[in-house]
């Protein structure tokens, strides 16, 4: 599904716009919700499903896709969303990778791919949700034509709900090398702002931390004030998640390493997106690792790699 020609750096993503409808009463209301192409393997028929007992009620069940056994949720119950009867006649499953994790979600229409440049999305702190859904599940929201409005879902939510991804924090790594200065950390979510802050601090750094690639230049600009020229003495490294509102995590670090002041400070991408394009892309774009959240001896190896490597 990925779209080879988005260009690194461009801060734009391509997005799988979907449709979820609701019965209110009498009426059919359209709901309209994206997904990042990058998480999208494929978008099919729903096929014959196998029911799991003792499983909650979004879970329609399991199925086969090329002997690998997936998952299946109804987007529409998991939001608390009452369906109306034709819903099911144009429904697909769209199949997701994300967290080294394959699952199905059931969608009543895939419309489109839509691109758009982050710098239109808005954070979710701006979005109410629809009624009988949690906030916390949407990421973004950007206005699109007739003065309609797309949400852009947190999925991997659902994953973490059903216990299908959990991150690795503890890590078995002895006497675990300790390192001083400071590092910077980008992600638009406080849930993984808080288990990359807890990795970094058991190595020894002081943290900084961002909201989206906006605010990275921001605290950025600020540190470059305070320690000029020797910025690279005091802040060792920056670790930066893709997806962000406003500017992800490419155009930053192609910001970054256009900048003389910045460039020698290396970056690593840590994400939820795990297709080999976008691990070259984050390459292409400056990044001097990538890495798929999360796996704490993985992450406090290929820190420490960078950080020795930039000190010599």
């Amino acid at each position: 599904m990925t779209d080879n020609s988005l260009k690194v750096g461009s801060n734009e993503m391509e997005l799988v716009d979907f449709r979820i409808l609701k019965q209110d009463g009498d009426d059919i209301y359209e709901g309209i919700y994206g997904i990042n192409v990058s998480k999208v393997r494929e978008i099919i028929r729903v096929p014959s499903l196998t029911e799991l007992p003792g499983t909650p009620e979004f879970i329609e069940g399991i199925f086969d896709l090329r002997d690998v056994v997936i998952p299946v949720v109804n987007l529409a119950k998991w939001m608390g969303i009452v369906e109306p009867e034709e819903a099911q006649k144009n429904s697909r499953v769209i199949i997701t990778e994300f967290n080294n994790v394959l699952i199905g979600f059931i969608v009543h229409e895939a419309k489109r791919i839509r691109r758009i440049n982050w710098s239109e999305i808005e954070p979710a702190s701006f979005v109410s949700a629809p009624a009988g859904m949690d906030s916390s599940k949407i990421t973004g929201v950007t206005k699109i034509e007739d003065d309609n409005v797309l949400l852009i879902l947190d999925l991997e939510s659902v994953v973490q709900d059903l216990g299908l991804y959990e991150p690795e924090t503890k890590h078995t790594i002895g006497n675990m090398e300790q390192f001083n200065g400071f590092a910077l950390i980008l992600d638009d979510s406080s849930t993984a702002r808080k288990i990359v802050k807890d990795a970094l601090l058991k190595m020894g750094f002081e943290v900084i931390e961002a909201i989206d690639g906006d605010d990275g230049l921001k605290k950025l600009i600020s540190l470059y004030e305070t320690y000029g020229e020797n910025l690279s003495e005091h802040l060792k490294i920056i670790i930066s998640d893709v997806e962000m509102p406003r500017m992800d995590g490419f155009h930053f670090s192609a910001q970054v390493k256009a900048d003389e002041r910045f460039k020698n400070i290396p970056i690593v991408f840590n994400s939820s997106i795990s297709d080999h394009f976008s691990e070259g892309r984050g390459i292409q774009a400056g990044g001097e690792a990538y890495l798929v959240k999360f796996q704490a001896d993985e992450f406090y190896e290929e820190v420490a790699r960078i950080v020795h490597a930039h000190m010599n």
